[in-house]
């Protein structure tokens, strides 16, 4: 058995998330950091994700920082576990995706694995989700065959939904081959709007959002968006979906109090799910629910009320914390690329073929 690391930066940008693995014929959470994102980074890191002055060096410069940040967490995590370096394999590291353009041809994630090798003293594979786009797909989601290995049941139809920055579904059913989708938006709008009107990260249980009333005429609109529209395979990002595109809708929309529009957006996430899951696999039995829309009890609640006939509950119930699964993730992806072992999945990214992902930093 080997343990790995990984390290997971989501659209959220709340912070990195550090999982230590155990890894052989399953996978075993052994550690977990967390650490918020600085301030000023998280700050550079959001205008990154849009046209800039001098944004290659900028990009460069915060990717620095980045690498820095995940190197003193992995050293610090390391040291309360004493544990050495030499004990780890290699660390998988998504970086922080800035630019998510798959139907141009590309995907650019920074984190300057390089440097991160150096100041750790482990090997790092980095850099996942361009071989996937270089073979025509997507480059995302990446984490279904992950959730296919660790909740997959030979009993039970299944899906995992992530609900990070945006929401992905992994598609489970014994005998079929696994599938996957990003559904839209998670909690980026919601976080986006709470920030603006509260000065809050996010909404906490989604108590604003319960304070409010979902106004169906906006929800029109925004569920007028051509991807909601299309079937996979399909991915998004930051690109499409932010508040200037929110803002456009409520333009037309007229004024709105700002609790109704947060309502609106939490039922814009959970119909986006549920449409999408009654659309692909509408015998579901088990969603298991990752990320930090885990936490948000009001939209639990609501995609339980959306999918009745489905037990809509946490990783946790799996074993799993919520919070780690995607760090687990990626910890999985550099052991599956060290083993040469094939990790995307064709019919979730629409690739042509089955592909060994990411690229090395020796140590």
């Amino acid at each position: 058995m080997s343990l790995y690391l990984g390290v997971m930066s989501g659209t959220s940008l709340d912070g990195l998330d550090i999982a230590l693995i155990e890894q052989d014929t399953r996978t075993r959470l052994i550690a977990t950091r967390f650490q918020g994102m600085p301030a000023a980074l998280r700050q550079e890191l959001l205008a990154l994700c849009s046209t800039g002055a001098d944004e290659l060096a900028r990009a460069a410069i915060a990717e620095q920082c980045w690498a820095t940040l995940a190197a003193e967490t992995i050293n610090q995590l390391l040291a309360d576990q004493q544990l050495s370096p030499q004990a780890v394999r290699a660390i998988g590291s998504h970086g922080q995706t800035v630019r998510h353009e798959p139907q141009l041809g590309f995907t650019i994630q920074i984190g300057n694995p390089a440097l991160l090798a150096e100041l750790t003293g482990i090997s790092v594979v980095s850099d996942f989700r361009r071989r996937d786009v270089a073979a025509g797909g997507q480059g995302a989601p990446l984490v279904p065959a992950f959730h296919e290995s660790v909740f997959g049941n030979k009993e039970r139809i299944r899906a995992v939904l992530n609900i990070g920055g945006f929401s992905n579904l992994s598609l489970l059913h014994p005998g079929s081959a696994t599938n996957g989708f990003d559904c839209g938006p998670g909690n980026v709008l919601m976080d986006a709007w709470i920030q603006r009107h509260r000065n809050q990260a996010f909404d906490r249980n989604g108590d604003w959002a319960a304070s409010g009333s979902i106004d169906e005429e906006l929800l029109v609109r925004l569920l007028s968006e051509g991807f909601f529209t299309t079937q996979g395979p399909k991915s998004t990002g930051r690109e499409l979906f932010n508040l200037s595109w929110l803002d456009k809708h409520l333009a037309e929309r007229g004024h709105l109090s700002p609790e109704n529009v947060q309502a609106t957006l939490l039922e814009l996430t959970a119909k986006s799910v549920a449409d999408s899951l009654m659309i692909a696999q509408a015998e579901t039995q088990d969603l298991l629910v990752c990320g930090g829309g885990a936490h948000n009890i009001a939209l639990m609640r609501r995609l339980q009320e959306l999918l009745p006939n489905c037990d809509v509950r946490g990783t946790d119930s799996e074993g799993v914390p919520p919070d780690w699964v995607e760090a687990m993730a990626f910890a999985w992806l550099a052991h599956c690329c060290l083993e040469r072992i094939p990790a995307n999945r064709p019919a979730v990214t629409g690739a042509r073929g089955y592909r060994i992902l990411g690229a090395i930093y020796p140590a």
